[in-house]
């Protein structure tokens, strides 16, 4: 009348104190189950977080598109960085000659390269702990950031990256995925020259 009392049964032979065969087998099956079961459980946790970071990255695309001047661009990225993502600190750092102006910063490249060289050197995410000067050159209102992701924009160039950050210092690490964030940046390399450049 109940089978799902079945796998919380423990049913003992009469075999002394000797385990039977069988008793073992179902012991080492329902071990097996529970492990398949707490397995299922992060996956689906994992999809479902998966989804939800496909929509809201949709989202911002589209409101990114939208876009009509750097500023906007900007403005666009962080909030979105800070309201749907829930990103304790997001910046975005275009590199050219101009002026920063309300939400674009702009920084020369030849200058990103003295404070956060070795982050940009390879043209690749990187995630993790970052030094208290890279952490101050990202972040610069932060205070005390703990770890943080910092994804580089080129093209045939180095056009400016992207970076969000935690005070936790075991919020970003190096075996995390970057994929939403990587697809973020390369739709904002696309979008960077239909709109005034960052020159003076």
């Amino acid at each position: 009348r109940n089978p799902d009392m079945l796998d919380h049964l423990k049913i003992t032979q009469a075999s002394g104190s000797a385990v039977s065969q069988v008793e073992k087998q179902v012991s080492v099956l329902r071990e097996r189950n529970i492990d398949l079961r707490h397995r299922l459980s992060a996956l689906t946790a994992n999809a479902r977080e998966n989804h939800k970071l496909h929509e809201q990255t949709s989202k911002l695309v589209l409101k990114l598109l939208a876009a009509d001047s750097l500023e906007e661009l900007c403005g666009v990225f962080t909030a979105a960085m800070s309201e749907d993502f829930k990103v304790e600190h997001a910046s975005i750092i275009l590199f050219g000659e101009g002026e920063s102006t309300g939400n674009c910063r702009i920084e020369k490249l030849e200058s990103a390269r003295e404070e956060i060289g070795s982050l940009l050197r390879g043209r690749k995410p990187v995630c993790g702990v970052l030094r208290k000067e890279e952490l101050s050159y990202l972040f610069p209102s932060a205070g005390a950031v703990g770890s943080a992701v910092l994804m580089p924009m080129t093209d045939d160039e180095e056009m400016g990256l992207i970076a969000v950050g935690s005070s936790d210092a075991d919020r970003y690490s190096s075996s995390m995925g970057t994929l939403f964030l990587s697809h973020i940046a390369d739709v904002i390399v696309q979008l960077l020259p239909r709109l005034e450049k960052p020159e003076a």
